[in-house]
């Protein structure tokens, strides 16, 4: 096929330095435009999505000989999605990291057969395997705030312990996502009993924040080396830049290890916990599923199969961390 000599645009991360044609270079440049614009995607799905793409058009390169162009997405059949599948999974990829893989793929093919620049039917054709249903691993209240009190003693710094209680409390105290957390400025924090957080979409919501979460974040504001201004990043990193995830990530790593905590016990396992505690104590599904930000109540569902003990359990309006002593 013949080769257009458009200007490939700029795109990002793993997406820059794929094996493709301009044009198609340029059709990736708009979806991930749209998705950020149209769809309010979080940086964290667009790295996401631009890394699932990228690694599939380099595979389909070497499987054609060539850097692939619009015509050839079009041309594919079911038997290469397949074939990519099946390359996933000698790769050693879970069935989870190839159906979202897939689930990218078709979420690309349904922008552009939208936008008229491509059709193909046999994308739709093809199936992932099935995904056994999982259900959130939530941590013991005790573990939870074991968890939270062990970050001021682990930590090499003073103000580094409190940072890290400060997060924790966030994400077990008012169920954040760690993203949510990390993406709060100084002026987000709240002053009474609740803070709005903007969640996934950039959808908002209102949650409550228990006076040891609020105190908390204040002593580790006051220690603090860094200056507090409104705009500023809440959660920072020992260089006094935003705290990214990974750094997160493993502080809690060291905390499970100290504690003997599962691999399963992750910054998001908080979260989880969050919510299976508070149905414990009788919280009412659509209550949880706006303290969590889940757009479908079936989400929220899954948390009655981790916790069966709401169906004997006193009503308590309480969160488990409201009850403990300081």
């Amino acid at each position: 096929m013949a080769h257009q000599h458009l200007d490939a645009p700029t795109l990002p991360g793993a997406l820059e330095l794929i094996p493709a044609e301009p044009a198609l270079k340029r059709a990736l440049s708009e979806w991930l435009d749209w998705l950020k614009h149209e769809k309010r995607s979080s940086p964290h799905t667009l790295d996401n999505y631009s890394r699932d793409i990228a690694a599939f058009l380099t595979f389909f390169s070497e499987h054609l000989g060539f850097a692939p162009g619009v015509r050839d997405l079009a041309d594919l059949r079911a038997v290469d999605f397949r074939g990519w599948l099946a390359r996933l999974g000698q790769d050693g990829k879970s069935r989870a990291t190839i159906a979202r893989r897939f689930s990218t793929l078709r979420t690309l093919y349904k922008y552009l057969e939208r936008q008229g620049v491509l059709s193909n039917a046999a994308i739709h054709a093809v199936r992932t395997p099935k995904l056994p249903k999982s259900l959130p691993k939530a941590l013991s209240v005790e573990e939870a705030l074991e968890m939270v009190e062990l970050a001021d003693v682990l930590a090499t710094e003073h103000w580094v312990g409190k940072r890290d209680r400060a997060l924790l409390m966030l994400l077990y105290g008012c169920g954040l996502r760690i993203a949510e957390a990390l993406d709060l400025d100084v002026k987000d924090v709240p002053e009474g009993d609740t803070m709005v957080v903007t969640g996934k979409g950039n959808k908002q919501r209102v949650v409550p924040v228990l006076p040891k979460v609020r105190a908390a974040i204040s002593a580790y504001m006051k220690a603090s080396p860094y200056p507090m201004t409104p705009n500023s990043p809440l959660f920072l990193g020992v260089r006094g830049k935003r705290l990214q995830a990974g750094v997160a990530q493993a502080m809690v790593r060291d905390m499970r290890a100290y504690l003997g905590l599962p691999d399963s016990a992750t910054p998001h396992a908080l979260r989880h916990s969050f919510a299976t505690h508070l149905l414990a104590g009788g919280g009412d599904l659509r209550t949880i599923q706006e303290l969590l930000g889940h757009a479908s109540l079936s989400t929220t569902q899954r948390y009655t199969d981790v916790d069966a003990a709401r169906l004997q359990a006193v009503y308590s309006h309480t969160h488990p961390r409201a009850k403990r002593k300081n």
